[in-house]
């Protein structure tokens, strides 16, 4: 006895050393071998009952108090993670430990309302295979009905569970299955079970274990929390990173500012409208930032404070330093919290510079080129070239113009010949024809291109018939010696429309010896005379009130043309 490894260290161990000590002095005294009175043999006896007593107590104690230290130390670890997968198996090899199953397993209600395994480990410490997860549903579904804990030593006797197929085909002995609640409700259960031996589970693993559940219930809670606040903040920093990129994207300045009128937020474009960078905006007074058209801003700015309504569509044109002259568009618009309450204001800003030079560009171009050719040119397809298709030309001209021109300045003598021009131009388009040009004192234009006319001839003729009204009605407002007379030629035929010219300057135009004619026809017209070719009058002799005159010889022409004159429309 004097190896030291061989003395008990325990209290439980000392203790019971000690009983089996006066066990043998019991036995010995009891024999006979030993001489002693009758009330010490009886006294050895009330001593070893009662080492055994106070022994089996002490073990129970340290047994119950190590299940406890245990308890503590398992809550620490699974309270020291919130990452949901992790705590699940720290509890689970946790209670196969304590209990000394041979499985243990975790179920927790799925998105439907269904208990399913969402882990199982072994008495290994290992997770189970999907072929060795059966357990007996009936237990389970037991604890799921009642919400208490079922304890059975052997499943196979019990005849609370006599019969049922899980567990005859299983071969399930002591099963131990609590509920999971959190704030009694209930989210899931333990079930732990040896499938070996029977009656290792008692009434001791199951209160051990409901301590257990319930710790593990509020940490499974508190890591799912934590999951759902953690996916949250994923999807909330997601969604202000798209916005970010959204904000940053925008072609519109946007610009927030607080009650005191200092810039809060500004984003790319604004800074690029502005002309200045992040750090001369942001931080700064919007009168600062904005210097240049703040005078004109600023009534507006206190209209939508004193209204709490937005101000939309405000053109301003001014003068930026670093830019020059630019036309801005505003927004102006309370900016108010969740509680709608007004914070600020917001600006968006849109730089419509570029814009109204294009659409200044687009206007002269208009008057230059007829619009419904304009509407048909793809800018990114020109292509040199052209279609032959049917048209009806029409050349026009003011006679006289060279004689009446001697005697005036250039700047009288060009607003009179627009007026007449014009007169012209308004008659086509009034027909939806299209201009082609002008010649000087002269107007080309056709029908039936690029828009297809099935009455075109006709309306040429109706052309020409109220360009002679137009020019009655300049006779009204104009001094007699600015009355000049008009000339108008019409022929019908093919012609081919197309963009003529080199890369660098392009016209688009008709060519062919229908447009030559038409214009022949004019230059060999009389005073306020309109000329259709016979290829015309065809087309339009129901509805032209029109009488044949001579046939002329014109230039280009192998054999006279037959003409007629428009007197009117029937």
């Amino acid at each position: 006895m004097n190896d030291n490894t061989t003395r008990p260290r325990t209290v439980h161990d000392q203790l019971t050393a000690l009983a089996i000590l006066a066990g043998k002095v019991h036995a010995e005294l009891n024999s006979g071998k030993l001489k002693a009175p009758k009330d010490m043999l009886e006294q050895m006896h009330f001593l070893k009952t009662t080492l055994d007593t106070v022994s089996s107590k002490i073990e129970t104690f340290q047994r119950e108090h190590g299940n406890m230290l245990a308890l503590v130390e398992t809550g620490q670890v699974i309270n020291s993670s919130l990452e949901l997968d992790e705590v699940l198996r720290i509890v689970m090899d946790n209670i196969v430990r304590l209990t000394k199953a041979e499985r243990g397993f975790l179920m927790l209600r799925n998105e439907n309302g269904e208990m399913t395994a969402r882990i199982a480990r072994n008495w290994e410490m290992e997770s189970i295979n999907s072929s060795e997860k059966n357990v007996s549903s009936t237990v389970v579904q037991r604890v799921i009905d009642t919400g208490e804990s079922v304890v059975t030593t052997n499943a196979q006797e019990d005849k609370r569970f006599v019969g049922q197929e899980s567990i005859v085909a299983f071969n399930l002995r002591s099963i131990l299955c609590v509920p999971l609640k959190v704030k009694n409700e209930l989210i899931g259960v333990i079930y732990a079970d040896n499938r070996i031996r029977a009656g290792i589970f008692a009434d001791t693993e199951k209160d051990l274990l409901e301590a257990f559940a319930n710790q593990a219930a509020v940490a499974i809670d508190n890591a799912r929390l934590f999951s759902s606040l953690k996916q949250t903040l994923e999807e909330v920093t997601a969604l202000k990173n798209l916005m970010d990129n959204v904000f940053a994207s925008i072609a519109s300045g946007v610009i927030t500012a607080d009650v005191q009128d200092t810039i809060t937020l500004a984003n790319r474009a604004a800074e690029n409208i502005l002309g200045s960078p992040t750090q001369e905006i942001i931080g700064h007074h919007l009168n600062d930032a904005l210097a240049s058209v703040s005078a004109e801003l600023g009534p507006h700015l206190t209209e939508v404070r004193n209204t709490e309504k937005p101000i939309v569509d405000l053109e301003i044109s001014h003068n930026l330093p670093k830019r020059g002259n630019v036309d801005w568009r505003l927004n102006l618009s309370p900016l108010k919290d969740a509680s709608q309450k007004t914070q600020g204001v917001a600006i968006v800003l849109d730089d419509l510079t570029e814009r109204k030079k294009l659409e200044a560009q687009r206007r002269l171009f208009e008057r230059m080129v007829s619009p419904a050719v304009i509407d048909q040119l793809d800018p990114n397809s020109l292509q040199l070239g052209g279609k032959r298709t049917e048209i009806t030309a029409l050349f026009a001209d003011i006679r006289g113009f060279t004689t009446y021109s001697e005697t005036l300045a250039p700047e009288k003598l060009v607003s009179i010949l627009n007026l007449y021009l014009a007169a012209m131009a308004d008659a086509v388009l009034a027909q939806e024809g299209t201009v082609d040009k002008f010649m000087g004192d002269a107007i080309m234009a056709w029908f039936n291109a690029p828009i297809p006319q099935p009455d075109h001839t006709l309306r040429a003729v109706k052309t020409a018939v109220a360009i002679r009204e137009s020019v009655e009605n300049l006779y009204k407002e104009l001094a007699s010696d600015a009355h000049l007379s008009f000339g108008v030629g019409i022929h019908f035929g093919d012609a081919v429309l197309g963009l003529i010219g080199t890369e660098k300057r392009l016209e688009y135009t008709a060519i062919s010896d229908t447009v030559n004619t038409a214009k022949r026809l004019q230059e060999n017209s009389a005073k306020n005379q309109i000329i259709i070719s016979r290829e015309a009058y065809e087309r339009v002799k129901k509805q032209v009130d029109a009488k044949p005159i001579d046939e002329m010889i014109v230039k280009g022409r192998s054999k006279p043309v037959e003409v007629f004159e428009v007197l009117g429309l029937k």
